[in-house]
C-alpha cells in the first residue's frame, strides 16, 4: 500500500487593505473604491475582508449598510469598549456590532505599558473591557476576532500580562486572537521565539499575525510566525499601510502556495487559477490608486522575471530555472529578457518573440538591430523600461514600421501674464501640423505645461486615426538629466495607458526637453495605432 501524504493544515488569509491600508499617507478610498477593491479581493480568494471602521466616517457607515462579499467573511473593525461605560452604552462598540457584517474584529491593548500610559486605567479593567466586548460580539451572532495591539513589544516587557490578554480573549469566545507587531520593529527570530511561547498557552489554529514593515521584514515576520504556529495571516494588497506599510499579501500568497517549505505543509484558499490572476489584481489595484506599479515588486513586478545580461539570457534560453525561482506564468507575470548595452542576440530574440517577431539567429537584420540598440544606448537611450519604443525601433530597423502620420512641424509657447481679474497666470499653448497622406491637419491646444499641451494637440485631430486613440491616456512623465547642467542631454520616459488597462513606456532623448518629450509622445501614439491595427 502507498502511504498517504499527511493532510495539510489550513492557513486563513485576512485582508485589511480597506481598514489598516486606508491609513496610508495619500490614499483615500471612496465608497466606489471600496466596492471595487472588495471585488478584487474576492477574485483573489482571501478568507476575510476587513471593510473598515463603522462609526468612524460616513463612507465606512455607508459601506456597512449591506453585505459586500460573496465568499469572504465580511468583517467590521472597532475598539474594545471604553472604561466607565457598558457595552450597550459604548457608541463605537455598538456601531461595529450593528454593522451588516459576518464578523467583528476589535483591537485592544495587550501591552501593560500601553494600558498604563495610553489608556490610564488598571490592567484588570482593560481585561474586563476586552472580555465584555468579545462576549457581546458572540451574543450578537458574529464571529469575534481580537487584534492584540503592541503584542510583541508588550510581551518583551511584560510577558505574563500579554499572555493573560490572549487567554482572556479566547476564554470569552474569540475565534481568532491576532498578535500585532504594531510598531514594526520586531525581528523574525524574536517573532518565532515569542509565537512559540504563545502556542504553549493558546492553540495555533486560533492565532493570527499582523506585521508592519518598518524594518522591511513584515513578510519575513509573517512567515516566521506561520512556521512557529499561527494559522491566520493579516496583510494588505501591495503592502500598503500606515508608515512603511503592512505585510504584503501579494508577496505572501505565492510564497505560501509555491515554496516547498510552506506549500508542502499548508494549504490556502487561493486556487491555482486565482494565483495566475495575481499580477493582474496587483496592477489593477495600483490603477485604482492612480499610481504606477512598482517595477521590482516580488512575483508581480515587470522586472520580477527580467534579465539584462546576455549570458543570463543565453542560459534562460536553455533552461528557465537557471535564473527564475518560479515560472512567471504561475502568478500571471511574464518573462522579460530586456534589451540594453549588455544585451546579446539571445536578449534580442527573446524580446522580439515577445512582440510576435520571429527571426533566425543568423538573420543579418538581427546584427543590425543589435548594433542600432547599442549605438542609441550610448547616446542616452535605455530600452530596459521602454519596451514600446524597442518595439517601434525593431520594426523600423526591420523595415516593417507603418507610416500612420507625419508631424511636419510643431511649436510650444509659455506665457506669463495677468488675466482679466488681475491675477498672474501662466498659459501654455502648442500648435502641431500633421500630415496624413495628402491631408494636412493643424491642431492647437492649451495644457498644464508644454508637454501636456503638445500631447493634447497631437491627439486632438488625427483624422481617420482619431477613434483608434480615443482611449489613450498619458499616465506618467519622468525626466532625467544625463550629463549635468542646464544644457545637458535629457532623457524623457512617458508612461501611457488605454481603455484595456494595458500600460506601455516610450522614451525620448535630446538636448531639448521638448524634443525629447515629443519623441516619446509620438512613439506612444504610434504604438497604440499599431496595437489597435493588430487587434
Amino acid at each position: 500500500m502507498t502511504a498517504q501524504a499527511p493532510a495539510k493544515e489550513r492557513l486563513y488569509l485576512f485582508d485589511t487593505t480597506l481598514r489598516d491600508g486606508a491609513q496610508t499617507a495619500g490614499i483615500e478610498f471612496s465608497l466606489e473604491d471600496k466596492i471595487s477593491v472588495t471585488a478584487l479581493l474576492e477574485r483573489l480568494g482571501v478568507d476575510y475582508i476587513e471593510g473598515g471602521y463603522p462609526g468612524a466616517n460616513v463612507i465606512d457607515d455607508q459601506f456597512f449598510t449591506e453585505s459586500r462579499t460573496r465568499d469572504a467573511v465580511f468583517t467590521a473593525f472597532g475598539m474594545t469598549k471604553r472604561a466607565g461605560r457598558s457595552v450597550g452604552n459604548d457608541p463605537g462598540v455598538q456601531a461595529t456590532l450593528n454593522a451588516v457584517s459576518d464578523a467583528a474584529c476589535f483591537v485592544g491593548k495587550s501591552s501593560s505599558h500601553q494600558v498604563k500610559v495610553a489608556l490610564g486605567i488598571s490592567l484588570e479593567e482593560n481585561l474586563d473591557n476586552l472580555r465584555e466586548t468579545v462576549e457581546a460580539t458572540v451574543a450578537a451572532g458574529k464571529e469575534a476576532l481580537v487584534d492584540c495591539e503592541h503584542f510583541f513589544d508588550g510581551y518583551k516587557s511584560d510577558p505574563d500580562y500579554a499572555l493573560r490578554f490572549v487567554r482572556t480573549a479566547l476564554d470569552a469566545g474569540a475565534r481568532w486572537v491576532v498578535l500585532c507587531d504594531t510598531n514594526g520593529g520586531t525581528m523574525p527570530s524574536e517573532v518565532a521565539a515569542i509565537v512559540d511561547e504563545v502556542t504553549k498557552v493558546a492553540p495555533g489554529d486560533h492565532l493570527g499575525i499582523h506585521a508592519h514593515d518598518d524594518t522591511g521584514q513584515a513578510v519575513a515576520n509573517t512567515l516566521a510566525a506561520v512556521s512557529a504556529g499561527v494559522r491566520q495571516i493579516q496583510g494588505t494588497l501591495n503592502g500598503i499601510g500606515e508608515r512603511c506599510g503592512n505585510a504584503n499579501l501579494i508577496t505572501l500568497i505565492p510564497t505560501l502556495a509555491l515554496k516547498p517549505g510552506f506549500a508542502d505543509r499548508f494549504e490556502i484558499g487561493v486556487t491555482s487559477e486565482q494565483l495566475a490572476d495575481l499580477t493582474s489584481i496587483s496592477r489593477a489595484f495600483d490603477d485604482l490608486l492612480n499610481r504606477a506599479p512598482a517595477r521590482q515588486s516580488p512575483y508581480v513586478g515587470t522586472s520580477a522575471f527580467a534579465t539584462k545580461a546576455g549570458i543570463h539570457a543565453s542560459a534562460l534560453a536553455k533552461d528557465f530555472s537557471t535564473y527564475e525561482h518560479v515560472p512567471p506564468e504561475t502568478v500571471g507575470n511574464e518573462r522579460n529578457i530586456m534589451v540594453s548595452q549588455q544585451a546579446g542576440k539571445s536578449n534580442l530574440l527573446a524580446a522580439l518573440k515577445r512582440h510576435g517577431i520571429e527571426l533566425g539567429k543568423d538573420d543579418p537584420r538581427l546584427e543590425r538591430l543589435l548594433r542600432t540598440v547599442k549605438e542609441r544606448e550610448a547616446r542616452g537611450y535605455s530600452y530596459d523600461g521602454a519596451d514600446a519604443s524597442f518595439f517601434i525601433l525593431a520594426h523600423g530597423v526591420l523595415g516593417t514600421l507603418p507610416e500612420f502620420f507625419d508631424v511636419e512641424s510643431y511649436r510650444t509657447s509659455v506665457e506669463r501674464r495677468h488675466n482679466a481679474r488681475g491675477e498672474q497666470v501662466v498659459v501654455t499653448e502648442a500648435v502641431v501640423k500633421i500630415r496624413i497622406g495628402d491631408e494636412l491637419l493643424m491642431s492647437v491646444a492649451e495644457g498644464n505645461g508644454p508637454v501636456n499641451a503638445l500631447d493634447l494637440a497631437m491627439r486632438k485631430d488625427l483624422g481617420v486615426f482619431s477613434t483608434r486613440i480615443a482611449d489613450l491616456e498619458l499616465v506618467d512623465f519622468k525626466v532625467r538629466i544625463l550629463d549635468g547642467g542646464t544644457g545637458a542631454v535629457t532623457r524623457v520616459l512617458v508612461e501611457s495607458r488605454d481603455g484595456t488597462g494595458e500600460r506601455w513606456y516610450t522614451i525620448g532623448v535630446n538636448t531639448n526637453i521638448i524634443d525629447a518629450s515629443f519623441e516619446a509622445l509620438y512613439e506612444s501614439i504610434t504604438y497604440k495605432l499599431m496595437k489597435s491595427e493588430a487587434a
